[in-house]
């Protein structure tokens, strides 16, 4: 084991076997067990895909709407106008504008975690590229951020929708929930995360989509789930 963790990490990790993988209630019960940090932790689930994603048929990124929740305030910025401005502001949205809201982003104002826009106003959201595109934060018609359904996107967003997206090695890495969750809503939110990854699957994936799957939670040790098991909770209905 590494020598630069610490001793509470040395010893949760003891109770945990590298050479085995978990059922999911299994695994779930341990990393509450195992969890140690003394603030309200992040759950994360961690899979490995059998993709290349050099190549355009093998991306893997879409969305998905945790049943529990994240467990965390989303703020959301709205690049729309008019009626759709309205709207915005009456779903939640913490800010809305159009220019002005473009050139505070370019000033420096990164106060939020997901941007929507309505397709009318990607010009001038397209400039903002460069600063939002490296923080994940670019509205993207594929992931349902540029819409006109603005209430609708709202509301799922506000509710736990999350997006995820394979990176240069095919691993995704996506938050499902936090610690002071209960397990049953642990598992819901990974099995509806499971199902959108299965469904996620790219037309160029070949063999084996999905091969690992880890839950872990901050500062925490990796649990490794059962592949077959895994596959069974994200296909049940």
């Amino acid at each position: 084991m590494a020598a630069n963790h610490g001793k509470k990490y040395r010893e949760a990790a003891a109770k945990v076997d590298a050479t085995r993988a978990y059922g999911p209630d299994e695994a779930i019960s341990l990393l509450k067990e195992v969890s140690y940090a003394k603030f309200d932790a992040t759950v994360e689930a961690h899979l490995r895909l059998g993709i290349d994603v050099r190549h355009a048929d093998q991306q893997v990124r879409s969305t998905v709407v945790l049943p529990a929740g994240t467990g965390k305030a989303v703020r959301v910025v709205v690049f729309a106008q008019g009626d759709k401005a309205t709207e915005a502001l009456a779903a939640g949205a913490e800010r809305v504008g159009g220019d002005d809201l473009a050139k505070d982003i370019e000033g420096g104002f990164l106060d939020f975690d997901v941007a929507v826009a309505t397709p009318d106003l990607m010009g001038v959201v397209g400039r903002l590229g460069r600063v939002l595109g490296p923080r994940g934060l670019m509205p993207n018609a594929r992931t349902g951020t540029v819409t006109f359904d603005i209430s609708r996107v709202l509301r799922e967003i506000k509710a736990g929708r999350v997006e995820f997206r394979a990176d240069r090695q095919g691993l995704l890495h996506v938050p499902i929930g936090k610690m002071s969750f209960d397990e049953a809503s642990i598992k819901s939110n990974l099995k509806a995360l499971l199902g959108a990854v299965a469904a996620a699957k790219p037309t160029g994936a070949k063999g084996t989509y999905v091969r690992t799957v880890t839950i872990t939670s901050t500062m925490a040790p990796g649990i490794r789930i059962d592949l077959p098991a895994a596959q069974a909770l994200g296909s049940s209905s």
